[in-house]
């Protein structure tokens, strides 16, 4: 075993022991701070070297830092939403207000459709590699059958048991990520020792092309937005602070990994497959593979079942409880079910992009008016150009394969 996997293992485990520490477990705020970062650094971590690799080329660092801007914008604007507009709909909203958090929750429904579909794509991309299969038509043969379990389950009322997935999955990625990170400095360091670190340059789209590629890539920092709906959990203070901190630890994860993995870019096109990123840092050594595949199958699993959740509550709450919830689980695997077939893992990026960015939209758009009323015209115009770039991100946003 290289030095390389002996760090990546031997970080990881030392890394558990923090994560899954009981005291930290139990804090209100690393917990709060938890269920958003999650979800932002989850399936996005997975796959942000080899689309950024494609899209920007050396440049992903920077791409990604605008990708995180971006997301922040839209953070800032639901972090206002949640201090001024949430108290408003518990008393007695105005109509616009009122139709824009309809507006917002299907939206967001239709999201959860789509993200579904993208989570257990990468689950079944990355469970098939243990076997050493990538055939597209057999991860979406998987996917479709994974899809259809959390389907079935939900429909019988039993998602509750696998959300206990989720606990566990964020220390274990984690943990994951803490050994990444070592076993990726360390190769850097012996790299510029022996005189052959080096920043490729792949070939990549310029111009307007590399713009809506990279315009369709805001998935890679969605998830902020939970915090919105943890109401029920924790106090508006507590949700706006933690949701931040999510938001700035991710930015921070991310810009480092890809400032770090710039090196392992290739000179050629990578691979338009889910898990390039195992290809990728190859040379880190044999414990890469099972690590990655084991963090990915645990995180996919956990995220797609809190979406599935999420997206059968929403469904039953747009169309006024006339449908349960277990139905709208069950819509919401059928709709995943046909987003697979019909889209590959880059469409479904860029679609999961568009169908959140509407609903950063939206809630932009409920920011701005608030900020308004208000008379906080300059947080106005921030949140209204928060809606300008969400209508330009859903009209012009392209796959990165294109």
């Amino acid at each position: 075993m290289t030095i390389t996997s002996v760090v990546l293992v031997a970080v990881s485990l030392l890394a558990a022991g923090v994560f899954f520490q009981p005291r930290l477990l139990g804090a209100v705020n690393w917990r709060a701070t938890v269920t958003p970062l999650a979800s932002i650094i989850g399936s996005g971590f997975l796959i942000a070297g080899p689309i950024l690799s494609l899209a920007a080329g050396r440049l992903a660092w920077l791409a990604m830092l605008g990708l995180c801007a971006a997301g922040y914008l839209f953070g800032e604007a639901i972090r206002h939403n949640i201090v001024h507009v949430e108290p408003e709909l518990d008393d007695a909203p105005s109509a616009g207000v009122r139709w824009i958090e309809r507006a917002s929750q299907l939206a967001l429904s239709l999201a959860y459709f789509v993200s579904v579909a993208y989570y257990l794509n990468l689950f079944a991309a990355f469970g098939l590699r243990l076997g050493a299969v990538t055939d597209p038509f057999w991860v979406r043969v998987t996917a479709t059958v994974v899809i259809g379990g959390v389907g079935v389950i939900g429909l019988l009322g039993g998602l509750k048991a696998l959300e206990r997935l989720e606990v566990g999955a964020v220390g274990l990625k984690l943990s994951v990520i803490a050994g990444l990170f070592a076993a990726l400095i360390l190769a850097s360091l012996l790299s510029l020792k022996a005189g052959t670190f080096a920043w490729h340059a792949p070939d990549h789209p310029h111009g307007l092309t590399e713009l809506r590629i990279l315009l369709g890539l805001v998935i890679l920092v969605q998830g902020f937005e939970t915090s919105r709906y943890l109401g029920d959990a924790y106090d508006a203070p507590t949700r706006v602070r933690t949701m931040r901190w999510a938001q700035l630890i991710a930015t921070g994860i991310y810009l480092v990994f890809m400032l770090l993995i710039t090196a392992y870019f290739t000179r050629q096109e990578p691979a338009a497959e889910a898990t390039a990123i195992i290809d990728m840092l190859a040379p880190l050594g044999l414990a890469l593979a099972p690590m990655i595949i084991l963090a990915a199958l645990a995180s996919q699993l956990s995220a797609a079942v809190a979406d599935t959740n999420g997206a059968g509550g929403l469904v039953s709450e747009s169309l006024n409880r006339r449908i349960p919830v277990n139905i709208g689980n069950a819509i919401t695997a059928a709709a995943a079910i046909v987003i697979t077939w019909t889209a590959d893992i880059y469409q479904i990026v860029t679609w999961a992009s568009q169908v959140f960015v509407a609903y950063y939209a939206l809630q932009s758009a409920q920011a701005a008016w608030s900020a308004w009323r208000q008379k906080r015209f300059w947080r106005a115009l921030l949140f209204a150009g928060g809606v300008l770039l969400a209508v330009v991100i859903v009209v012009f946003a392209i796959p990165a394969e294109v």
